[in-house]
């Protein structure tokens, strides 16, 4: 699952279908908020982040930029609220129903003294979700996670869709989920005199950053060529409605969401053909 902070509504849409189809796989990936709303697809928690960021879009302690402004928080979202507050008191999180799955879930970070990815296992009890937040820590708009002794951020500069680490893992059934549309196409970042300044101690992270739009662009042109080639799935969306990785518009969020479950209806025979399940 591709990344896209509240974008990823899109892949929640395409998980809560598959839930209600039951169709569960023996492997997720994904990056920044296409895995830290995909653990609810393993939790079997169908419309958990639809209600989520339709209750809290619009909460500030959920995101703004008063949270940036916090010396100890850091980030536009805020941390504390976002990863501990609402799933472990207001939207409960099923950790006993995660700690079960007994498939592999897997977060993408950037490394920042390497400039490349780390897939990292998302631990099934850990109620602060520091992976989580690594793998969503987007440049500018959070901390540096430091995770085992390396410093990290977004899992979407190095690996933004991770399809080649799940072939690599063995997978032979793959199904990718996008959070852009078929004809969009990555540019540079118009932020990288300023992230050249922020990380200068990190060269290899800011060489990612640079590198960034034109490994995005080849990753989906070779994703879809083995689309074309029947070997793996791709849902992506017809259209995202304007909705920004910061969307506060919760009608937009509701549309989004409905545009990923509708287009997995639309297809689930096929996904269910394709991975040969029972419905079981």
């Amino acid at each position: 699952m591709e990344g896209g902070a509240l974008r990823a509504i899109f892949s929640s849409g395409v998980c809560d279908c598959l839930l209600d189809g039951k169709i569960m796989v023996d492997y997720v990936i994904g990056v920044s908020a296409g895995i830290a709303y995909g653990v609810s697809y393993v939790s079997r928690q169908p419309r958990r982040n639809l209600e989520v960021v339709t209750r809290y879009a619009n909460d500030r302690r959920y995101m703004g930029l008063n949270n940036l402004a916090d010396k100890d928080n850091q980030s536009y979202f805020g941390l504390r609220f976002a990863y501990d507050t609402i799933p472990n008191q207001l939207v409960p999180f099923d950790y006993d129903t995660f700690a079960a799955y007994p498939g592999q879930v897997e977060a993408v970070v950037t490394n920042l003294n390497t400039g490349r990815a780390d897939y990292l296992e998302v631990p099934r009890q850990d109620r602060h979700s520091l992976v989580l937040q690594a793998t969503c820590a987007m440049p500018l708009l959070f901390p540096v996670y430091e995770l085992d002794g390396q410093p990290y951020l977004d899992g979407g500069v190095a690996d933004s869709i991770p399809w080649r680490r799940a072939l690599e893992q063995g997978c032979d059934r793959v199904l990718v989920v996008l959070t852009k549309t078929r004809n969009y196409v990555r540019r540079s970042d118009r932020m990288m005199a300023m992230i050249r300044r922020k990380y200068k101690e990190y060269p290899k992270f800011v060489s990612a950053m640079e590198h960034r739009a034109e490994r995005y662009n080849e990753s989906r042109k070779c994703l879809f060529q083995l689309e074309e080639q029947g070997k793996i799935l791709v849902i992506a969306p017809r259209s995202t409605l304007g909705v920004t990785r910061t969307e506060r518009n919760t009608e937009k969020l509701r549309l989004l969401w409905a545009e990923g479950y509708q287009q997995t209806v639309e297809r689930i025979e096929e996904i269910r053909r394709y991975f040969d399940c029972s419905g079981q």
